[in-house]
């Protein structure tokens, strides 16, 4: 069992960053393959792919709409994935989640086994 604990989202003029912290616990997490993906969902639209990382190994993925944007990591010391957001675009607005597979990186939410709550970025032109 995995739990995921998202933070950091808030409202943030275009242009500007906001730093989306994701925090992992459970009893098996340190011993298993675990991707972290993160996520996000606008209104009425289809939860997509953002950006994703390998625990072990770092190997990372974007969606093409954040690449040269957005940046994720990971600090084994505190369990914890980063999504450190640059020049954010108001279409960037969304509830960003968190989420957690065994194996490989994929970009299908179904995928995945274990999610946050979500995290709101809203961001105004």
């Amino acid at each position: 069992q995995v739990q995921l604990v998202e933070s950091g989202g808030g409202l943030v003029q275009a242009g500007g960053s906001l730093r989306l912290s994701c925090a992992a616990s459970g009893r098996t997490f340190s011993r298993s393959v675990i991707g972290i993906g993160w996520f996000r969902q606008a209104p009425g639209k289809e939860r997509d792919f953002v950006a994703g990382i390998m625990w072990i190994g770092g190997n990372t993925n974007y969606a093409d709409s954040v690449k040269g944007r957005f940046t994720i990591s990971r600090d084994n010391a505190k369990n914890t994935v980063y999504l450190q957001m640059n020049s954010l675009k108001p279409e960037d607005t969304a509830v960003y989640y968190c989420a957690a597979k065994t194996g490989s990186l994929v970009v299908t939410p179904d995928r995945y086994d274990y999610w946050g709550q979500g995290t709101q970025v809203t961001v105004s032109s």
